[in-house]
């Protein structure tokens, strides 16, 4: 009841603005974005997990996405000083993060693809960068 009340003053406002509802296109193109996004997060939460865990046995290995590399094959290695307990959970850990970076890369596409064939999109791609000029 209060919000017919609300959604009726509001009407009868004549400075009140409205906004145009999302198109059934735009919602799912948020969802794509909004998912890869949670997707990346996830990424970065195995990635954190996959550094820290092996830290433990003295195993570091810097920072960031492309050296995740180096903690796979450390896994992988069954001749590397990692505890056999250790090894299957953190070999869990990087087949998950492997399947989520193979999510990411269809999404992605699945992203460039849209841009592709948006007429709006593609006209903006094509505007000077201005970010880091003066």
């Amino acid at each position: 009841m209060a919000d017919a009340e609300a959604i009726c003053e509001a009407a009868q406002r004549p400075t009140m603005r409205f906004v145009t509802p999302k198109s059934a296109e735009a919602q799912g193109a948020a969802v794509v974005f909004r998912t890869r996004d949670l997707l990346v997060r996830q990424r970065t939460q195995l990635i954190n997990t996959l550094r820290g865990h092996p830290a433990e046995f003295g195993f570091i290995v810097r920072r960031g996405p492309g050296h995740v590399s180096k903690l796979v094959d450390l896994v992988a290695d069954p001749a590397s000083e990692l505890p056999g307990e250790a090894r299957t959970v953190l070999a869990m850990i990087a087949d998950s993060l492997q399947a989520i970076q193979a999510r990411i890369l269809v999404l992605d596409r699945e992203i460039a693809a849209r841009a592709k064939a948006n007429p709006v999109v593609k006209r903006l791609m094509t505007t000077p960068d201005r970010v880091n000029r003066p």
